[in-house]
């Protein structure tokens, strides 16, 4: 597989300031707005983007975790047993405005399994989406970000990998390519 970085470190972290400054700039003071990290990679998004906010002195950020493992409409097809994750939402969305957080947008599945599973927390007055990717030429359902980070054009049989510091001791994104 051939590799190349899309956002290296230095790059990723002037990305997530930008993102959150893009949601100052839309929510601020964040009275009637919550974010909900999509589980498992959009919570650790929401979590950098609620820490980046808490440093630029924005601190009543409410915010949550979302799993949607038994809203996806593929997740009886799949052969292994499935195990869910947790979702952690101790707040209302009734008349809020949410924003839906996840790394990569792809063919908008996931987002629309993410917006199933969050009316059965209320109805929000309005959602919108961050990701930190949006691979654009993807797309099965007409979902479009609200806040992107970057926008790749890329095809089906490459992968955009995110990496965090968390997880892979690196923040950075990555484009893998079948070797041919």
């Amino acid at each position: 597989m051939q590799q190349k970085t899309i956002l290296d470190h230095h790059q990723f972290e002037i990305t997530i300031k930008r993102l959150c400054f893009q949601l100052i700039e839309n929510h601020h003071p964040f009275n009637n707005t919550v974010l909900i990290g999509i589980q498992p990679r959009g919570v650790l998004l929401c979590n950098r983007i609620v820490e980046t906010l808490h440093s630029l002195n924005i601190e009543n950020i409410q915010s949550g975790v979302l799993d949607i493992t038994f809203y996806r409409d593929d997740f009886r097809r799949r052969d292994e047993l499935v195990k869910a994750s947790s979702t952690k939402i101790d707040f209302i969305v009734e008349d809020k405005n949410v924003i839906l957080i996840d790394d990569v947008l792809f063919t908008g599945r996931t987002i629309r399994s993410a917006m199933d599973a969050l009316l059965d927390f209320g109805r929000p007055r309005k959602v919108e989406l961050l990701v930190l990717v949006d691979r654009k030429f993807s797309r099965q359902l007409p979902i479009e970000p609200d806040y992107t980070g970057m926008a790749i054009d890329s095809i089906a049989s490459e992968k955009v990998k995110v990496q965090w510091k968390e997880n892979d001791d690196i923040d950075s994104v990555i484009m893998l390519t079948k070797d041919e």
